[in-house]
This record gives structure tokens, C-alpha cells and sequence, in this order.
């Protein structure tokens, strides 16, 4: 099996001295595995930070066998991020989500405009609101709808408008922003909280139903907004 593409790096483990076991989000072939030799060469490894674009040659002997990858770097979104480590955060723990929430070998072009996008909104000013959207929509081309409008109520607290998801065990203050999605939030916090109530839902929702964790990475990019 030969065939050419585009693909987005999502993870990469050293396979041997001199290659790696990568994973890649391609355009027409959806998440592939393969083996890239050579890849922890000085030449090679500069290419392979996560969530950068290659051009991809994949080649293997059989459908049930690890092929491998020959590579050309097509975009460095990574290194444009270097000095911003909340971005830098952000991007794992994206590629994450995607490699933990889709199946092998199944193409899906509304994830890969997802990914393109999704550094679209990283070079904007309310890129942290917009990354938000852009999870939910994630979760929501993949089946999973999480519509907030849908699961709070409304209630007038000291004269403020909050909106409220309660369930038999907790009660939750949902942010504004998710449910008005055409307003814009400055306040910190207020994001931070739509953030942590996102993955909250994933991980009791999508991710500890099928025996999954949320990955580290995500957890560590929250981290990072708090300091």
C-alpha cells in the first residue's frame, strides 16, 4: 500500500535510536500510524514538533502491518508559538484530543478544517474564547453535542442573569459566553471557568465511560493559564 497526503503530527514516541513511532491526522486517510526512520536526526527532528503540517509519503506491505512515513515539512506552526507557552500548551493539548477521540484510519475532512482552522484562531485576540467554540465543535462533529442551552436553567441571583446546569449530585454556573455565543468576554476567569466546564463534561461524559483519561496535556495547558 503507497499513497501520498497532508497530514497534521499528533504524537510521536522514539521507536528505536534513530526512528520514531509518529501519528499523523491526514486529509484524506484520517489518523495513521507509521514508522518515520531517521527521524531523531538532526535534519529530520527540527520538522517533527507537534501539531506542524507535512506532506506525507506512506508506505506499507499490508493493511494489518505498521507502514512508514517519508516526509517534507509543508508548514512549522509550532515554533511560531516558542515565546508563548499558553499556545504552546494549547496545541498539545489539541493534537491530543484528536488523536485520543478518533478512530485509526478513518478519514473525516471536518477534523482535519478543524485543525487548519484551529491555528486560524490562535493568532487571534480572543483566541482563548474562540479555542472553547472550537473544542465543542469538536466534540460535536464527532457525535457529541454538548449544547448548553439545552441543560441550564435560567435564574435571577442578587439581580444577575446566571444560568445553571444542576444534576442530582452538583449544581453548576454555566458562563454566559457559552450559551450567547455571539458575545465577547474579557474576564479571565469567566473563560477559565467555560474552559474547566468543557473538559469536566468530556471527561465524565465521553472520555471515563470508555475506560479513557483526559489527556495530561490538557491539564497542563489549564495549568498554565493560571500563572
Amino acid at each position: 500500500m503507497n499513497w501520498d497526503d497532508t497530514g497534521f503530527l499528533l504524537s510521536k514516541l522514539k521507536y528505536n535510536e534513530n526512528s520514531l513511532i509518529t501519528e499523523f491526522f491526514t486529509q484524506e486517510h484520517g489518523k495513521v500510524t507509521g514508522i518515520i526512520f531517521g527521524g531523531t536526526s538532526k535534519k529530520i527532528k527540527n520538522y517533527l514538533q507537534i501539531g506542524n503540517q507535512l506532506s506525507l509519503n506512506y508506505n506499507s506491505k499490508s493493511v494489518n502491518r505498521v507502514g512508514y512515513f517519508k516526509i517534507e515539512i509543508l508548514k512549522a506552526f509550532s515554533p511560531m508559538y516558542f515565546d508563548e507557552h499558553n499556545k504552546l500548551y494549547c496545541i498539545s493539548s489539541a493534537m491530543n484530543l484528536i488523536k485520543l477521540l478518533t478512530a485509526e484510519s478513518q478519514t473525516n475532512i471536518k477534523i482535519y478544517e478543524l485543525i487548519k482552522n484551529f491555528y486560524l484562531i490562535l493568532s487571534n485576540k480572543d483566541w482563548l474564547q474562540n479555542y472553547i467554540y472550537w473544542e465543542l465543535k469538536l466534540l460535536s462533529v464527532l457525535g457529541y453535542n454538548l449544547d448548553f442551552n439545552t441543560i441550564v436553567n435560567k435564574k435571577i441571583i442578587n439581580n444577575k442573569t446566571l444560568y445553571v446546569a444542576e444534576t442530582s449530585s452538583e449544581i453548576k454556573v454555566v458562563p454566559d459566553f457559552l450559551i450567547h455565543k455571539d458575545k465577547s468576554i474579557e474576564d479571565f476567569k469567566t473563560l477559565l471557568d467555560g474552559l474547566k466546564l468543557v473538559g469536566d463534561y468530556m471527561d465524565k461524559t465521553i472520555l471515563k465511560p470508555n475506560n479513557l483519561n483526559l489527556p495530561i496535556s490538557r491539564n497542563q495547558f489549564v495549568n498554565s493559564l493560571k500563572n
